[in-house]
């Protein structure tokens, strides 16, 4: 087998920084996979949930505590959303024919969404319909 190269010397690999520097690259990071995330379907449609969700709280008269807890499970709901989406593009890249451990992995990454989208909804029903 042959050496495998050095990855200082890749360009496209960044140089890591140390401090205040690698908290600005880390920013651009989340940015860029906030930017990819956008390109999403379904998080797209979630963010119109948020919005619809976000409506009906506010025709409900919600309080400030029911809309923050609401904006905590929304974001949740992202974070969860971002990471399917690179268990299936990592998923893809590891097996890109079709395998049940494939399949499997973005079930099972879908249920984690789904089941989020279940509460961010059971949650503004709650406060809707005055049961929290």
């Amino acid at each position: 087998m042959g050496e495998r190269p050095d990855p200082r010397s890749d360009p496209r690999i960044p140089e890591r920084r140390r401090g205040l520097r690698h908290a600005w690259d880390a920013t651009g990071y989340s940015l860029a996979g906030l930017r990819r995330l956008s390109r999403e379907t379904a998080a797209r449609m979630e963010c119109l949930g948020a919005a619809l969700g976000a409506a009906a709280l506010w025709g409900a008269g919600a309080s400030a505590v029911d809309v923050l807890v609401a904006a905590i499970l929304f974001l949740l709901l992202l974070a969860v959303e971002a990471i399917n989406t690179a268990l299936e593009v990592l998923t893809n890249r590891v097996s890109p024919g079709w395998s049940e451990d494939a399949k499997d992995a973005k079930d099972l990454g879908s249920l984690a969404v789904g089941l989020l989208i279940l509460a961010n909804a059971g949650w503004v029903a709650a406060v809707c319909t005055g049961l929290a």
